[in-house]
């Protein structure tokens, strides 16, 4: 990541003694501001200069991006997973308001969800529910907001395979839950920006023990890829301090739903099973 940025921000500053006056002035707020640029369309950043936005955009061309999302989204790259919360807070007062916070979040998760759709890989993904009905026990770890996505995807395979356990903050350390985890089993991790440190210590754990590794996150460069033997990406850009987790979910459901299609007909004795309990003990109204 930290090489990403030196190559981005060495370009800039070998680019800028033959900028235009007013791509220079594009140059040094980057430079100074980038964490806050990362965010703002080329109209609010040519407007926060004192430029116009074709200035912006011809800025990004000279860097040789093919337009400003492009040269966006790079900078995005080098800080999504830095970025303290207060600085989440700060960046989004900046671009969002109270009257435009449902369309903008509405709208960002879409542009999530199709994004995730063209990145995903399709053969990774059947690779990942096949695996699931070898193992022969299954752990899924996501901590701290992802806590939601882990138990979630726990909570329907369970009832499917009846091999799962989650992993997660308790009163048995992290590493004790995974104590006697082996080769025959399937340890999934899910992370997003930003990472938790015993998320990936847990997943190097899951490693040295021979484990097949399945994970979930943003991007082929988070530090939780790296541990994978296999890897989904679920775009997850932020609008604000809260996280996206909608693409997340969205290939969480997909997985669930893939794997309960191989065992209809025990899903459906379960259920059969659950819904006597559920009207007996008055568990929905």
């Amino acid at each position: 990541m930290e090489n990403i940025k030196e190559d981005l921000m060495k370009s800039i500053q070998i680019k800028l003694p033959r900028l235009s006056k007013g791509q220079k002035l594009i140059a040094e707020y980057i430079l100074e501001h980038y964490d806050k640029a990362a965010f703002m369309t080329a109209s609010k950043l040519g407007t926060s200069i004192g430029v116009s936005e074709s200035t912006v955009v011809r800025f990004a061309n000279e860097l040789g991006f093919s337009g400003y999302p492009k040269l966006q989204k790079s900078l995005q790259q080098l800080i999504r997973d830095k970025l303290t919360t207060v600085q989440r807070i700060e960046l989004s007062n900046d671009y969002m308001t109270q009257e435009n916070a449902l369309k903008s979040v509405l709208k960002a998760d879409m542009e999530n969800i199709k994004a995730t759709l063209e990145k995903i890989n399709y053969q990774t993904f059947d690779d990942i529910v096949n695996s699931l009905f070898k193992a022969r026990k299954i752990y899924i770890i996501g901590l701290r907001d992802s806590s939601a996505l882990s138990e979630f995807l726990a909570f329907y395979l369970n009832l499917i395979l009846d091999n799962v356990e989650v992993v997660a903050y308790g009163v048995s350390d992290i590493f004790e839950q995974m104590l006697n985890v082996n080769e025959e089993d399937i340890v999934i991790g899910i992370g997003f920006p930003r990472y938790t440190t015993r998320t990936i210590e847990a997943l190097n754990f899951a490693r040295s023990k021979n484990a097949n590794i399945v994970v979930i996150t943003d991007s082929l460069l988070s530090p939780l890829a790296a541990k994978a033997n296999y890897t989904l990406i679920a775009q997850s850009n932020m609008t604000s301090f809260v996280d996206s987790l909608v693409a997340p979910l969205s290939v969480i459901n997909a997985l669930i739903i893939a794997v309960g299609l191989r065992e209809k007909d025990k899903i459906s004795k379960t259920f059969t099973t659950l819904e006597g309990i559920w009207e007996e003990y008055k568990v929905y109204l």
